[in-house]
């Protein structure tokens, strides 16, 4: 069981050397960062959106590695592994990366901003992987697998692989309290912001059962975090081609409360 949060993402990296140096290399990137902080000066500043920045890429890094986890001790196969791309640390590194950057459009707005994310990270993934690997031929065969990541983490666009289905659904982990504070301050009182003040905390976990591999408990302080749950969380869901591998358990103040899975 893990708690999504910033810091899950250090914890999922330390036994993997490469991914290691993805991340830090990411964290440490100039254009990057620039990039991510931009996002938050047009979502949360411009629109008065929750955390679209550097800490939102951390939470949803860790979520999509956590899911990445569970799914392949569960027998399944990372796409880019099945179709021969690259080998299970390649896929890896694609589902972080591409949970990394799938909000860096924002930069630009809010609207489009999953295929401006694609533009913009088009320009500096090949450079980027080149110093992971060292090797332009990966660099160019991975770039387009985490562009795919990027576009798809969209509700209304279809993920094609389970790298990118994964770091959908990590996205839509990154729901408690915490992301809604700073537009809830600044007035923000509409039904996205009361949702996620209602959401206190979101666990990970294995699933109870085989075809359900996947558990995401979300315990929320009263109903209200339901809208966030089927209508932010649930959308990606259905549209990440691992729906049926997830279930989740919503608590009300540690108490059962409903579960939800979508086909």
């Amino acid at each position: 069981m893990v708690v999504v949060s910033p810091s899950l993402v250090r914890q999922k990296i330390k036994q993997n050397p490469l991914l290691e140096k993805a991340f830090m290399i990411l964290e440490g990137s100039v254009e990057v960062q620039a990039y991510l902080s931009m996002a938050n000066v047009t979502a949360v500043q411009r629109l008065m959106y929750n955390d679209h920045g550097p800490v939102h890429s951390r939470i949803v890094s860790g979520s999509a590695l956590e899911i990445f986890d569970i799914l392949v001790e569960n027998g399944y196969t990372p796409s880019i592994v099945k179709d021969g791309v690259g080998d299970e640390v390649d896929a890896r590194i694609v589902t972080m990366i591409g949970a990394y950057l799938h909000d860096i459009g924002n930069a630009i707005h809010r609207s489009l901003h999953h295929i401006t994310g694609v533009a913009i990270a088009s320009r500096f993934l090949p450079r980027l992987l080149k110093k992971i690997y060292g090797d332009y031929l990966k660099a160019y065969k991975l770039t387009p697998e985490i562009l795919h990541c990027i576009l798809s983490h969209d509700e209304r666009e279809r993920a094609l692989s389970l790298e990118a289905g994964i770091s959908k659904v990590a996205d839509g982990t990154d729901m408690a309290e915490g992301r809604a504070r700073i537009p809830y301050r600044h007035g923000k009182s509409d039904i996205h912001a009361l949702s996620a003040l209602a959401i206190k905390k979101v666990e990970i976990v294995r699933g109870d059962s085989k075809n359900r591999p996947v558990k995401i408990i979300v315990d929320m302080e009263n109903e209200a975090g339901i809208f966030q749950i089927e209508q932010v969380l649930g959308m990606k869901i259905q549209t990440s081609g691992i729906a049926d591998t997830i279930e989740i358990e919503a608590l009300k103040n540690g108490v059962h409360f409903k579960t939800i899975t979508f086909r």
